[in-house]
């Protein structure tokens, strides 16, 4: 559900945040978090790798289940809660052995739902997490593995969910939500559902103190520099970049440039690109 602020200072005007009454407040258990170091953008020799990154409130790494490989076990859904390092909302569940894991929660998911995991055919049921062979074709799915056994790699994100179309040829066809359409072994587990929180894409920040919240710093314009600090600087008032094609900080062409290597192992798994 999204609140909307009351426009009662500059930064409140249009600012909404994304409320939920079934978020649990309760802390995360000991043994399933973790205090990550911040780096800030910086690598092993302390060098700025990727810009705009530093300062951040405090916060706790939740170790999540992206396998989800305790198969045939029934896990009860005890709490769904906030994660500060994700968009999208996760569970706590507890199998029956009394073992607690975080997972993805997927939309529509209750307190006291069961789910469960399996390598066989199971149930479509929303959460549930099976091979995608034994998927029914035109479901929405999420949380996909690239290689068996290797944890879910794609579609992840608050909202995002992908369509399996067929399975054949001992691969599975999926559409995912950038458009593309891609062949991935039918072995591969995936979850069924859509991801959690898909009101999240709607949020509307409101002042610049809520990005540093999140670890964001701010960006300057390229045409606001100097000439020796980016190749759009310079120029005498507000002036254009001067240039045919806009370029990175380091001179390299930017926005729309394909970077994508032409003889990339996995294109032959690609149906169809995303453009």
């Amino acid at each position: 559900m999204l609140k909307i602020y009351k426009p009662t200072t500059p930064g409140r005007r249009n600012a909404s945040v994304v409320q939920s009454k079934e978020l649990s407040k309760s802390k995360p258990p000991k043994n399933l978090r973790v205090y990550l170091k911040s780096r800030a953008g910086r690598n092993n020799k302390g060098s700025i790798t990727v810009r705009h990154k530093g300062g951040g409130a405090k916060k706790l790494y939740r170790l999540i289940d992206f396998r989800r490989d305790k198969f045939d076990v029934p896990a009860k859904v005890e709490s769904i809660e906030y994660d500060p390092y994700r968009s999208a909302w996760i569970a706590l569940v507890c199998y029956k052995d009394g073992e607690r894991r975080y997972i993805l929660a997927p939309k529509g998911l209750k307190v006291g739902s069961e789910l469960i995991s399996s390598n066989k055919k199971i149930e479509a049921e929303v959460g549930n997490r099976m091979p995608l062979k034994y998927i029914p074709t035109g479901y929405f799915v999420y949380n996909i593995e690239l290689s068996p056994g290797s944890g879910g790699k794609l579609v992840r994100s608050a909202g995002s969910r992908a369509v399996l179309m067929t399975c054949e040829e001992g691969y599975a066809q999926i559409k995912f939500p950038s458009g593309e359409i891609r062949k991935i072994p039918e072995d591969c587990l995936a979850t069924v559902g859509q991801v959690s929180n898909p009101d999240w894409r709607l949020i509307r920040w409101g002042k610049a103190g809520r990005k540093r919240l999140k670890g964001i710093r701010p960006s300057v314009r390229g045409k606001a520099m100097n000439p020796v600090d980016h190749p759009h600087g310079g120029g005498e008032g507000h002036s254009p970049i001067g240039l045919v094609h806009p370029k990175t900080p380091w001179g390299k062409p930017a926005l729309g440039v394909k970077t994508r290597k032409n003889k990339k192992m996995s294109d032959k798994f690609i149906i169809k690109r995303r453009h």
